[in-house]
């Protein structure tokens, strides 16, 4: 199995990316660590008291993430598809079978960091670098619609969940196994899709 690894700060486009290679290829499927956050009390509590909560790595489900990980890995299938609510901070989970995979995307904020634990095993790790103002209209958009935040509350946010992942990311080292490639909004994503998967 191909493994993708797709990260980026906050409103870089890393599910436009992974969307974008999925509908180019046949047998793949994405993980996105946006599905999951912690839920229950803990996470109620700590998303109002705790600045950056979903920036930072107390808020990710580490334990069920690897575990849908390593059951895709290990049988090329996925069975479930998960789905964070963000106001009401639980995990749906929607019974949703594909087989056959042979391209798993795993993109998100913490793709970087889980990409980290992994020994042994060959993957692409594609980085997105793209303008800091462009980022912030794109998530000050989607948190309007998908997370009910005002516009000035998801700039806020914007901004501390960029210095976040800047500090704390860049010192994660891709390990030598990976084959890294820096997107911009200059890279041609036709061509670099076609060097990963020819």
């Amino acid at each position: 199995m191909k493994l993708i690894f797709i990260s980026g700060p906050s409103g870089s486009g890393k599910t436009t990316l992974s969307n974008q290679i999925i509908d180019q290829i046949k047998n793949g499927t994405v993980l996105s660590t946006d599905n999951y956050y912690r839920t229950g009390l803990i996470s109620k509590f700590f998303s109002k008291f705790v600045e950056g909560y979903f920036d930072r790595s107390i808020s990710f489900n580490y334990k069920l993430f690897k575990k849908d990980f390593n059951f895709i890995v290990k049988n090329e299938i996925s069975i479930n598809q998960r789905s964070y609510d963000f106001q009401k901070k639980i995990i749906k989970n929607f019974r949703h079978k594909t087989n056959k995979i042979n391209f798993l995307i795993i993109e998100g904020i913490f793709a970087k960091e889980f990409s980290n634990t992994l020994h042994n095993q060959n993957y692409f790790f594609l980085e997105l670098k793209l303008n800091k103002n462009e980022c912030m209209k794109r998530v000050a958009k989607r948190d309007l619609k998908e997370r009910g935040k005002s516009q000035k509350k998801a700039k806020e946010d914007f901004l501390q969940s960029w210095d976040i992942y800047y500090k704390k990311f860049n010192k994660i080292i891709i390990k030598n196994n990976a084959n890294h490639f820096t997107i911009t909004k200059k890279t041609n994503i036709e061509s670099l899709i076609k060097k990963i998967f020819n």
